[in-house]
């Protein structure tokens, strides 16, 4: 849902706060969940201690996971399809 069509629907104000927090959160956590999937890739640089008791394909594997679900949590704040009727 671009910004025009946000504007032109008649929302009410408690529907635009809600569809503004969750896209925050979405944001917040897709962020989150790409940072985890990138420390997960590059797990050996980081020197935590984890690299010695997972195998290093699990890691990256796992961490193109959550790669994967962080760009989709990003994608689905910036589309704002919350309210739509089922």
């Amino acid at each position: 849902m671009s910004l025009q069509e946000f504007e032109k629907k008649n929302l009410t104000e408690r529907e635009r706060g809600l569809i503004r927090m969750r896209s925050i959160m979405d944001y917040g956590m897709g962020i989150l969940w790409l940072a985890m999937g990138i420390f997960m890739i590059f797990i050996k640089q980081f020197n935590t201690g984890l690299e010695a008791r997972f195998d290093d394909a699990t890691m990256k594997a796992f961490g193109a996971i959550c790669i994967f679900y962080g760009s989709f949590r990003i994608y689905r704040g910036y589309k704002k399809n919350y309210l739509k009727e089922r």
